[in-house]
């Protein structure tokens, strides 16, 4: 009898390990984000908006693309003094023909750039407002992208949107933190549930042999 239980409590944990590694390391299949259609800059000295495309356009629209990219930044605390922040530049980032995040890029303000999130979004997307800490290269970028900035020095290296990162890249999806969160917040259920089914086992299994001993 002993061994029945014990070979039925080793199945038990068994099936619920497998079952928790299944769900632990199978992840849904997800579509490949569709990267941006391209952007649209406005701001101080601008007549009229530049508008890069991705198809004539591509190594000047991923340039500024990675300068708004907040995963890749340094959030701030506060918000800066607004006399020092200087020029403002504001990119819209497009799917398609359709308005999706926008930013305000300050090149030149003091102690380095910003780049402020407005919590209003074009696609209605519920985010927060958040000042981050801009790359280096940012006024090279704008200038090389056709914005009217004076060339700067500040760009470790040349190229399109030059500039050391700061911060290692990552793919601009603004959804992919909270896809994170959820993942792991179901891992962390997932091995809750388990813990407490092992366990449970554990204490029937220890209750029926003390029943059968006590006959």
């Amino acid at each position: 009898m002993v061994r029945r239980m014990r070979r039925m409590a080793v199945v038990a944990v068994g099936a619920v390990s497998a079952l928790l590694m299944s769900f632990t390391f199978t992840e849904p299949a997800k579509a490949a984000p569709k990267p941006p259609a391209g952007v649209d800059i406005t701001g101080h000295g601008m007549a009229e908006p530049l508008r890069l495309r991705a198809d004539s356009h591509p190594q000047h629209v991923a340039a500024v693309i990675e300068q708004v990219n907040f995963r890749g930044l340094v959030r701030q605390s506060g918000k800066p003094k607004s006399a020092d922040l200087g020029p403002k530049y504001t990119v819209v980032v497009l799917a398609g023909d359709v308005p999706k995040q926008t930013y305000d890029l300050y090149p030149k303000a003091v102690g380095g750039p910003r780049v402020f999130r407005p919590a209003k979004q074009p696609d209605a997307r519920k985010t927060t407002a958040a000042w981050f800490l801009g790359r280096v290269s940012m006024s090279e970028t704008l200038r090389t992208a056709g914005v009217p900035l004076e060339r700067t020095h500040e760009a470790v290296s040349g190229g399109i949107g030059g500039g050391e990162r700061i911060i290692p890249e990552d793919s601009l999806n603004p959804a992919d933190d909270i896809n994170e969160a959820f993942t792991e917040l179901r891992r962390l259920l997932l091995l809750n549930i388990a813990v407490m089914l092992v366990i449970t086992l554990g204490l029937a299994g220890i209750a029926l042999l003390i029943r059968r001993r006590t006959r």
